[in-house]
């Protein structure tokens, strides 16, 4: 085996049928005053019911996450956050609000409680991202990263099937990408791809019968094996591109991770045989790249970036944007390759290994 540093993540995980129950003991525990419960419009009803299970430790609700957090509705919410003296934040969503959450916290330090109703796994990561002027900037900083996450799968339960798909999708692009990063290790590789195993086990049943809780339990196991595997080692390619086109072209999260990794990993694998091992054993195939296209297509997704509102001529440009600063990928990063991998995802070509 080879040399290798891991480094732990600190934070707590509540996970379980029913664990929304513990939500008041816990934000109790960390001894805060009044939080504010964040979420999108769209979940108001369930942060409105989070408040009132917090009682008068609910600063109030505040509805207006938005993805790729743009930088107007960062400010908007810390300036109500600070209004109300909210000494913790409630992240009651996905990837949108929990980013919201990091948003307020790295301003003013604030613990996040995160509940996610998703599988995006940005609950267990520092790393931030806010959209300004067209282009999405990430950082890390564990002062975003959230310290409680409460995983109660029977929030699962209301996301649509065409939402649960992609956000499993996005969620297993996590793992993917952990597997061939620079700084990926054997701890990590192994929790990646067990994330990646539940969820290609889990995500057709969850859309052929949503009322499988223990499929909607087993895709939530999955997704937190994908945030503590985002959160410990760097990520790549697929990463860059998605960022690319959902800040500069505000394409929607989960469905631009789809989309993509099939493509990014056909791109990669031939440079990373312990992740092609791993993925190969996680979706017993000789195929990674190809099994997760057909994955996407079991599960209803959509296939092509054309799909989402992209056009042709913008590929070009996301091109260019992607291969502007250098960074790490197992083969090297040309424009002419980004340009093709771009194409066959914008015409939701089955990929096939470089």
């Amino acid at each position: 085996m080879r040399e290798f540093i891991y480094e732990a993540l600190p934070g707590r995980v509540v996970f379980g049928l029913g664990s929304l129950d513990r939500l008041a003991e816990e934000v109790e525990r960390l001894g805060v005053a009044k939080a504010l419960v964040l979420s999108t419009p769209q979940q108001r009803a369930q942060a409105e019911d989070v408040a009132r299970r917090l009682g008068d430790k609910s600063a109030g609700v505040y509805d207006k996450a938005e993805m790729h957090v743009p930088i107007e509705v960062a400010q908007a919410a810390r300036e109500d956050a600070k209004r109300l003296g909210a000494d913790a934040c409630v992240a009651v969503g996905g990837g949108s609000t929990i980013g919201l959450g990091k948003a307020i916290a790295l301003e003013f330090g604030l613990p996040i409680i995160a509940v996610p109703t998703t599988y995006a796994g940005s609950e267990m990561t520092p790393i931030w991202g806010l959209t300004e002027d067209g282009i999405k900037k990430t950082g890390r900083n564990t002062k975003v990263l959230p310290t409680t996450v409460v995983y109660d799968p029977a929030l699962t339960a209301t996301l649509p099937v065409h939402v649960a798909g992609p956000s499993g999708m996005n969620a297993i692009a996590h793992c993917v990408e952990a597997m061939y990063s620079e700084t990926a290790n054997p701890i990590i590789s192994m929790m990646a791809e067990e994330g990646v195993r539940s969820l290609a086990r889990a995500l057709p049943l969850v859309v052929r019968d949503p009322d499988n809780m223990a499929a909607r339990t087993d895709a939530l196991f999955g997704a937190y094996l994908s945030g503590a595997s985002l959160g410990a080692v760097g990520m790549a390619l697929h990463h860059k591109l998605c960022h690319t086109l959902g800040g500069s072209f505000n394409l929607p999260h989960a469905d631009t991770h789809t989309i993509v990794i099939p493509h990014a990993t056909a791109y990669n694998i031939g440079a990373a045989p312990d992740a092609k091992a791993r993925l190969s054993r996680a979706l017993e195939t000789d195929d990674p790249a190809g099994a997760l296209y057909d994955l996407a297509e079991t599960i209803g997704a959509k296939l092509a970036l054309r799909d989402l509102g992209m056009t042709e001529a913008d590929l070009d440009r996301a091109a260019d944007i992607a291969v502007e600063n250098p960074y790490y990928n197992p083969r090297p990063v040309t424009r002419e390759g980004i340009r093709a991998l771009l194409d066959d995802a914008f015409h939701g070509r089955r990929p096939t290994a470089a």
